[in-house]
C-alpha cells in the first residue's frame, strides 16, 4: 500500500478527442502529428512559441520542484471513461479503457521537459528490427523469438539529463620520450645484439580548456543506465521542444535522478576527454598524468526525452530485456543462451572431428595397403 505522505493528488490527464470516430489521437511516430488508431484520423501538432532553451545551473536552486524522494504515485483522471489510474509514469494508457493519458507536467511536482526526441519506428518496424536480431543470435533459445510479437514492447520516452560546461583544466604528469639502446644477450651459446627501447621522463604541467555541449545522462534508473547508454549517439539536433502531443498513446518515465546528482556523473563522463587533452598537451612519445584539477564554468541543463522501445519477456523464471533506440534503431539487450541448442552443437561437432579422424585414418591405411602391393607386384 502507498504512504499516504506520498499520494500525489488526483491530476486531470490530457487526452485528445478525435475529430473523425470520438476516440482517442494518438502520435504517429515518424510523423508530426497525431493519428486515431481506429479510424485514421490525423491531426497535425502545431508548433508553438517553446523554445529548447538550456538552464544556468545556478538558477536550479529557485526552480519550483519537489525533491525526487517525495513524490508518490500519480493518480491519473482519464477524461473518457472517468476511470483513475495509478502509476509512477507521466504518460501511460488507462488500465480501464486504454485511452493514453498525458500528465501536466506543471501538476508533476517535477521539472518540465525542454524537449522530446520523437518516436521515428512505429510498433510494426520494430518488429522487423527484432526479427533480425533474435535471428542473428546463435544458441538463443526459441522463447527469444517472443519479443517480436506486439505484446512484448512498449514506447516509452526516458528521461535525460544533458549538461553544457566550459572547463579549466591543470594537470601534473611526466612526458616521456624514447631512445634506443644495444643490448647483449646469449642464445644457445652464442653472442648476440638487439636495439631495446628505453624511455627518459621529464615533469610536466600545464592548462588545458575544452567546452562541452549536451553532456547526457540517463535521469531514471528503472532501466539500467548503462545499458540505456549502449543506444547512443541521439540525433539530438532532431529533438523538438515538449509538446504533452509527442508523448500521447506512448509511456514516459519520470527522472528519479535529481539534476545535482546527474551533473556529478557528467562530470566523472568528461573526465576521461579532459585527460585526453592533459595528454596531448604533455606531447613527447609517452605521457603520465598525475593529477587533474577541473573548474567549471557557465554551467547550463535541460531535461530531454529520448524515445526507447522497450521489450521484455520472461524465460526461465527471470525476465529479459532488450532496448530500441526509437529514432536510429540501434539494439541492445540480454539474451538467454539454450543448453539445449549448445549441446547438441557440441555432439554434432565432435561427429564431425570423429568421422574426419575416422576417414582420415582409412585413407591412410588404404595407401599404406595400395603402395606395398604395388611394390610387391614390381
Amino acid at each position: 500500500m502507498t504512504d499516504p505522505r506520498f499520494q500525489q493528488a488526483g491530476v486531470a490527464a490530457t487526452t485528445y478527442p478525435c475529430g473523425g470516430c470520438g476516440a482517442r489521437l494518438e502520435f504517429a511516430p515518424g510523423s508530426t502529428g497525431m493519428q486515431c488508431p481506429y479510424c485514421g484520423y490525423r491531426q497535425e501538432i502545431t508548433a508553438g512559441d517553446r523554445q529548447i532553451r538550456e538552464i544556468p545551473f545556478g538558477e536550479l536552486a529557485g526552480l519550483a520542484r519537489k525533491p525526487v524522494g517525495s513524490i508518490g504515485k500519480y493518480v491519473f483522471a482519464c477524461q473518457r471513461c472517468a476511470a483513475r489510474t495509478e502509476t509512477n509514469e507521466t504518460a501511460s494508457l488507462c488500465q480501464f479503457c486504454g485511452a493514453p493519458l498525458v500528465i501536466d507536467p506543471a501538476a508533476s511536482g517535477q521539472l518540465v521537459p525542454e524537449g522530446v526526441l520523437p518516436f521515428q519506428f512505429d510498433r510494426a518496424a520494430v518488429s522487423t528490427h527484432l526479427k533480425k536480431w533474435t535471428a542473428s543470435r546463435r544458441f538463443a533459445p526459441n522463447a527469444l523469438k517472443k519479443v517480436t510479437t506486439a505484446e512484448s514492447t512498449k514506447s516509452t520516452y526516458l528521461p535525460h539529463w544533458t549538461y553544457d560546461s566550459q572547463t579549466e583544466s591543470f594537470y601534473t604528469g611526466q612526458r616521456g620520450e624514447y631512445y634506443y639502446v644495444n643490448e647483449t644477450y646469449y642464445e644457445n651459446g652464442q653472442r648476440k645484439t638487439r636495439r631495446v627501447r628505453r624511455t627518459r621522463w621529464y615533469p610536466a604541467q600545464g592548462q588545458v580548456a575544452r567546452s562541452f555541449d549536451d553532456v547526457l545522462v540517463p535521469a531514471s534508473t528503472q532501466i539500467a543506465p548503462a545499458e540505456v547508454d549502449k543506444l547512443a549517439p541521439w540525433p539530438l539536433p532532431d529533438a523538438q521542444p515538449y509538446q504533452p502531443e509527442f508523448l500521447a498513446g506512448h509511456f514516459a518515465l519520470r527522472y528519479d535522478l535529481e539534476p545535482e546528482t546527474g551533473f556529478e556523473e557528467a562530470k566523472r563522463r568528461m573526465a576521461p576527454v579532459i585527460e585526453n587533452d592533459c595528454e596531448r598537451d604533455i606531447g613527447g612519445d609517452t605521457q603520465k598524468v598525475h593529477s587533474v584539477d577541473t573548474r567549471h564554468h557557465d554551467v547550463s541543463f535541460k531535461l530531454m526525452l529520448l524515445p526507447v522501445w522497450v521489450a521484455s519477456y520472461v524465460y526461465q523464471g527471470k525476465t529479459w530485456q532488450i532496448l530500441v533506440n526509437g529514432r536510429t534503431g540501434e539494439i541492445h539487450g540480454e539474451r538467454p543462451w539454450s543448453k539445449v541448442k549448445i549441446a547438441v552443437a557440441v555432439v554434432i561437432a565432435l561427429i564431425v572431428v570423429a568421422a574426419i579422424v575416422y576417414f582420415a585414418v582409412t585413407s591412410g591405411h588404404s595407401s599404406t595397403s595400395g603402395g606395398h602391393h604395388s611394390g610387391t607386384h614390381h
